[in-house]
């Protein structure tokens, strides 16, 4: 059975793209960047946890496959979480305006016996961006809860002048790394 150890309603839709049945384990794992930690060790550090203590709570299940990710936004190798408020949302979109920036998106997929992982790495280029812009797409509340406080799905998609990568990975699930892992432990994807 393939679980989803997720709170993202946009990782849910994006799984479910792929035609399997799943459940979805409801969990809180902390996610702090630890000092010195490169930003792509933090983020696949961050998907490794989640899986793992999605695997916890259903380790009854011996056929249990349980998957978990982590995507953060990275500028100058500073990792943009998740806003604070309005005003920290704002910040972020200020710095990333006019600017390339990186999206990563790791994937853990574990089970009883082994655990395999996948990365993408996108590249966003931001138009410029006046404060009239920033000020409607806050306005709109998409920025909270997102990486980076931008849904590439939404409004923030008039945003982004190029993008080289995964735009679901973007999203929050980078579906053809998602579909090769777990063809790598027998689901039919």
């Amino acid at each position: 059975m393939l679980y989803l150890a997720s709170q993202s309603p946009r990782r849910r839709e994006l799984l479910g793209r792929l035609g399997l049945d799943f459940g979805l384990i409801d969990l809180d794992v902390p996610e702090q960047r630890q000092p010195g930690e490169p930003a792509l060790e933090y983020v696949r550090r961050v998907a490794r946890e989640k899986a793992g203590a999605g695997l916890l709570k259903v380790v009854a299940n011996p056929s249990a496959l349980v998957l978990g990710a982590d995507t953060e936004v990275v500028l100058d190798d500073e990792v943009f979480g998740k806003p604070r408020d309005a005003s920290d949302a704002a910040a972020m979109l200020a710095r990333l305006s006019g600017r390339t920036h990186q999206v990563i998106s790791a994937v853990s997929v574990v089970s009883p016996s082994r655990e395999a992982q996948a990365v993408s790495i996108s590249e966003v280029s931001f138009a410029a961006l006046d404060a009239r812009a920033i000020e409607r797409y806050l306005a709109s509340g998409e920025s909270m809860g997102k990486a980076g406080g931008y849904a590439i799905q939404g409004g923030a998609e008039l945003f982004v002048s190029r993008l080289a990568g995964s735009y679901s990975g973007v999203m929050g699930l980078p579906l053809f790394e998602t579909a090769q892992l777990l063809r790598q432990f027998g689901l039919d994807v």
